[in-house]
């Protein structure tokens, strides 16, 4: 990962056996937009800048496959939260959060 002051880039990848995969979607799974929530909320708090109280927007363009490599982008200014994750320069879900 890098940092740049309140910006982090990181390099994600969800594996094939993940335990939220045999229900979304059996046969052709791809990858819950929570997990990749889950993934933004994980590098907030390692990161020490806290929680996210609110995600006041989200929006999902494009789906993520097991084992594809993604990378969320992430920005926080004062409490606000802004991210992108992107598959090969395409923006695959993209929000804003406030962080408690």
């Amino acid at each position: 990962m890098n940092a740049s002051g309140h910006e982090w880039i990181e390099r994600i990848r969800i594996p094939a056996d993940h335990p939220s995969l045999p229900g979304h979607f059996p046969g052709e799974p791809v990858i819950a937009g929570v997990i990749l929530l889950d993934r933004l909320a994980a590098l907030l708090e390692r990161e020490g800048c806290g929680v996210i109280k609110r995600i006041a927007a989200v929006k999902f363009r494009a789906p993520l496959l097991p084992e594809e490599e993604a990378e969320l982008q992430v920005a926080v200014t004062a409490g606000q939260v802004r991210f992108r994750v992107l598959r090969n320069a395409g923006i695959l879900a993209s929000g804003e959060a406030e962080l408690a």
